[in-house]
């Protein structure tokens, strides 16, 4: 693999790279420690999830105070010795790192090896951890760190939603006491996994429904965002020209995302998980509308489908005789904003200005 720039690059490509150093100058923030946002990041580490850790990671506007590692890309055991690689290369061996649950609420787990290469990493090697595991329970440590610092933390799960659901069962009055959940799931516009259901809601919708009726301020950063957020050859290009451990990672994942993209005749890979951190960087990236979502759980062909409700209201049908009639229409109280377009440059760009250091 080629990092560093070539002599023989066009004007054009020396010209492509001008404008993203500047754009990069332009997005550096200078973020005082105790104004960053603190997070904990629940993930099923897989490729996405790479890019999301190391974006979270690399941001000043984010304080990572635990890594949750939950199954669904990979096993729990697998995902678990992912994140700590990942920490490790990073030189984070600060953050606490804690597995979670082992399996979905109610249904069994479905790993996507297809997606993600054998490993879940893109079948890349990275060096043993020289970080220890967390001997906490991870739906245990985020409901400590919640009480810890109440009305402060945000919970940023990047995959299937069963540790905050457990530690919701476990501790409801963790709610009122979270700051906001911004979660990478879901879809009003069709699925991925088939018609109707995006791959983290599909793969524990139960826990999700628990998640999404809890009553907490929560943004739905679904395929809406990813879908139109495409990593391409273009960024690719500008990634490849920086050097470092942590670039060479993303840049390898990355071109493993973009390559796999092509073979389904995209154009590049959509950026799914590390939608949720960027918008817990800057929610200026997204639209969003406020809407009622449930989740369902039991249809043939749409379990797993988050079903917004666009107009937050709901007729109101009784019982007349051998009918139905309706009286009237009532209100629902919307319980989510979900995220229907981004910026995809800006949101691109400053993926690339992070991972790049600026």
């Amino acid at each position: 693999m080629k990092i560093s720039a070539s002599v023989g690059v066009s004007s054009f490509r020396r010209f492509n790279v001008l404008i993203f150093t500047l754009a990069a100058i332009l997005l550096a923030p200078v973020i005082p420690a105790s104004a960053a946002k603190k997070i904990i990041l629940d993930t099923d580490p897989g490729t996405d999830d790479a890019l999301a850790l190391m974006l979270a990671l690399n941001s000043p506007e984010l304080d990572v105070r635990a890594i949750t590692v939950v199954p669904g890309n990979v096993t729990a055991a697998m995902g678990l010795d992912n994140a700590t690689r990942m920490v490790s290369l990073a030189n984070r061996c600060d953050i606490p790192i804690a597995a979670g649950a082992q399996h979905p609420l109610f249904q069994k787990l479905i790993t996507a090896e297809f997606w993600h290469g054998k490993n879940g990493l893109a079948n890349i090697e990275l060096p043993a951890s020289k970080c220890k595991v967390d001997g906490r329970f991870g739906p245990d440590l985020i409901i400590e760190l919640i009480h810890a610092s109440p009305h402060d933390i945000t919970l940023v799960p990047v995959g299937p939603l069963t540790n905050i659901a457990l530690a919701v069962e476990k501790d409801p009055s963790i709610v009122p006491l979270v700051k906001e959940v911004i979660l990478m799931g879901g879809s009003i516009s069709g699925g991925n996994v088939n018609a109707a259901s995006e791959a983290n809601i599909y793969n524990d919708p139960e826990a999700a429904q628990i998640v999404f009726q809890a009553g907490w301020p929560l943004t739905m950063v679904g395929l809406e965002v990813g879908n139109k957020a495409l990593f391409t050859h273009k960024y690719l290009d500008v990634l490849g020209r920086t050097h470092g451990p942590i670039i060479v990672f993303i840049f390898s994942i990355a071109k493993y995302l973009v390559d796999l993209s092509a073979t389904f005749g995209a154009p590049g890979s959509p950026m799914y998980d590390p939608s949720a951190v960027a918008v817990a960087i800057d929610s200026t990236l997204v639209k969003t509308q406020e809407m009622h979502v449930d989740v369902e759980t039991r249809g043939e062909f749409t379990q797993g489908e988050t079903v917004g409700n666009r107009q937050n209201m709901v007729e109101r049908n009784v019982l007349h005789g051998d009918r139905y009639v309706i009286e009237g229409v009532d209100k629902v109280k919307a319980n989510a904003k979900v995220c229907l377009d981004v910026d995809a440059d800006r949101f691109l760009q400053l993926f690339v200005a992070r991972i790049e250091g600026k």
